[in-house]
């Protein structure tokens, strides 16, 4: 069976999984172009590197892959495990990375350019995102991931509490307090990257 692409975007994830998983190749591409670049951008931001960033995404969708044939439709969504899937990836790898230097822990290049802003402008955005990861880096696993997942991926708490595997109270938590550090830790940094003292 194949199936026009344009027909592909109005099918859910379930149905284009159980459609991957009877042999239909179409229903796998449409799936992989919807869901990687979600994947691929909650590993950039746990991970900060754009090229461990790609292999969790990688084998994140193998293992959706992998699942298809036993998947059971209305139990959870795709999306979500496939976020759980890729948060205990990163998880795993930021554990075996203990010990290595902020400068070698984040590669280059994790974020996309900026739509041609000014010099000044990037300089600044650079030092912020600089300034976020360091943050982001300083806060214990599982409050980075609530605060991905919510602020930066924005994923609801009832969502991250799917993913994280935890309540919603813990979840609202643990956001509060990943936000509450990362706040604290910026502080005084706020006029020299340019943000107001009211946010």
């Amino acid at each position: 069976m194949t199936m026009p692409l344009d027909a592909d975007s109005e099918l859910t994830d379930d149905a284009l999984l159980a459609l991957y998983a009877s042999g239909n190749r179409a229903a796998a591409r449409m799936l992989t172009l919807r869901l990687t670049p979600r994947v691929l951008s909650l590993a950039a931001r746990m991970l900060g590197d754009r090229s461990e960033a790609e292999d969790v995404a990688q084998e994140a969708m193998l293992r959706l892959w992998k699942i298809a044939p036993d998947w059971r439709s209305g139990e959870a969504q795709v999306s979500t495990w496939l976020y759980r899937v890729a948060s205990n990836l990163c998880t795993d790898r930021l554990r075996r990375r203990r010990g290595v230097g902020l400068d070698d822990a984040f590669g280059e290049g994790v974020e996309p350019a900026d739509e041609q802003p000014g010099v000044e402008t990037r300089l600044q955005e650079a030092d912020r995102l600089a300034a976020l990861k360091s943050a982001l880096a300083d806060l214990p696993e599982r409050q980075r991931t609530a605060v991905v997942l919510r602020h930066l991926e924005g994923l609801s708490n009832p969502e991250i509490a799917v993913v994280m595997e935890i309540g919603v109270e813990a979840v609202e938590s643990l956001t509060a307090r990943g936000k509450r550090a990362l706040a604290a830790r910026l502080k005084g940094q706020r006029a020299e990257l340019g943000l107001s003292d009211d946010g």
